[in-house]
């Protein structure tokens, strides 16, 4: 007997795995499980002093310290790509103990706010609501000295929080994202704000991938690190406590990051909970690409679409990313 005669049933499977790799590309979009709207993409912005000021970053090639009039310039040009919506971060002009210049009226997010509520209707505005790009010592709340060096104390930094977010809104914000992983703080935001959307930072990681992140917004902690208030890799289920806890106290969407390494967070939160779920695709992971690119490692396309299918396949409803003009470009 004829050696294929014996083996009718191993012939199947190679030829429909040869059908599925002769679909066309409208087939397989028509079947396509996940895909990649650009209105669910959300592009950070860095605000600075001065004008005409953009000051690149090595870390981070395409992004920018940019002063407000700048600010103005690429979100016009972010909403004439279809982008929606933009996440602000400030770079104060001096910072102190306190991070004052996050709540200071004429502070460089909410002059920023103001230009771009009147320049450029119809974005969304969000903003971040922490201390570490405006405390002198770059921690995200207020430092007291303590034997072994310092320690970040949570219900005092909780009032400058709140003190923060309320500028925000009162200067045009949609919506404020509460960053700092202090306990408590989407309650007192909360109480504060009652209609005021809030984006929670629920399950944010201490994590080696926001190095090129605190170049940009000159965050990095003068001593120690964040370990204190932001949460083990290891943990998963803390990470479904945090996220509980903040929908308890108010939050309207709840946000992992960073979001490639914690792929498994995201399904897990998606899993358990009926509520929006946002993830960050952080400096760190979007840096490796544009590195690896750059020395023709891979292509940089390719990967980075890769890479946000699978955030959007984990669970992400949304994904605040620096690929997010690119990603304008490529779809």
């Amino acid at each position: 007997m004829a050696v294929w005669r014996t083996l009718p049933a191993m012939t199947a499977f190679p030829i429909t795995r040869l059908r599925r790799m002769r679909r066309t590309d409208g087939l397989r979009s028509l079947v396509r499980e996940t895909r990649l709207d650009l209105d669910r993409f959300v592009m950070p912005l860095f605000a600075c002093p001065g004008e005409g000021v953009v000051n690149t970053v090595g870390g981070l090639p395409g992004i920018a310290q940019r002063s407000i009039d700048e600010i103005v310039r690429e979100a016009t040009e972010l909403k004439a790509l279809g982008v929606a919506a933009v996440l602000l971060f400030g770079i104060p002009e001096e910072k102190d103990e306190e991070g004052s210049g996050a709540w200071d009226d004429d502070g460089i997010v909410q002059r920023a706010l103001r230009a771009l509520k009147a320049e450029v209707p119809g974005l969304t505005l969000l903003t971040d609501v922490c201390l570490c790009e405006y405390t002198s010592h770059g921690h995200c709340g207020v430092l007291r000295p303590t034997d072994g060096g310092g320690e970040v104390v949570n219900d005092e930094t909780l009032d400058l929080l709140v003190r923060t977010a309320v500028s925000h809104v009162e200067a045009g914000a949609d919506a404020v994202a509460p960053s700092d992983m202090m306990d408590g703080r989407v309650g007192a935001i909360r109480a504060a704000l009652p209609e005021t959307p809030i984006v929670a930072y629920s399950a944010k990681y201490a994590s080696a991938f926001y190095g090129p992140f605190r170049e940009v917004a000159e965050s990095t902690p003068s001593e120690g690190d964040r370990r204190g208030y932001q949460m083990d890799p290891a943990n998963v289920r803390e990470a479904l406590r945090e996220c509980e806890l903040d929908l308890e106290e108010g939050a309207d969407v709840v946000m992992v990051k960073p979001a490639l390494p914690y792929l498994d967070v995201i399904r897990a939160v998606r899993e358990r909970f009926d509520c929006p779920v946002w993830a960050y695709n952080v400096s760190g992971e979007y840096a490796m690409v544009k590195a690896a690119a750059a020395a023709g490692h891979l292509d940089e396309r390719a990967a980075a679409l890769e890479s946000l299918t699978a955030i959007r396949r984990a669970g992400a409803d949304v994904v605040v990313s620096y690929w997010t003009k690119e990603l304008a470009a490529w779809l």
